[in-house]
């Protein structure tokens, strides 16, 4: 998309929305998904990907206790 004033790339108006989503989730705490999958994508490709729940499950209990962790809380 460019400006019709001074032809100046604009950036697209989902991608920015995106960002302002996934921006909000990390203020509060909760990681994106889909950078967890791109990341072991290409880091950790032979190694099994959690699914949306799973990934959701496991950031709640590091983040809050429980699980694992035997109930201790950590904050990261």
């Amino acid at each position: 998309m460019t400006c019709q004033v001074c032809g100046l790339r604009l950036p697209d108006p989902k991608e920015v929305g995106l960002k302002l989503v996934q921006t909000a989730r990390l203020m509060v705490g909760v990681p994106d998904y889909d950078t967890y999958v791109a990341h072991r994508s290409a880091n950790h490709p032979d190694e099994p990907v959690m699914t949306k729940e799973e990934f959701f499950r496991n950031s709640q209990e590091r983040r809050y206790g429980g699980g694992s962790n035997g109930g201790v809380f950590r904050c990261c």
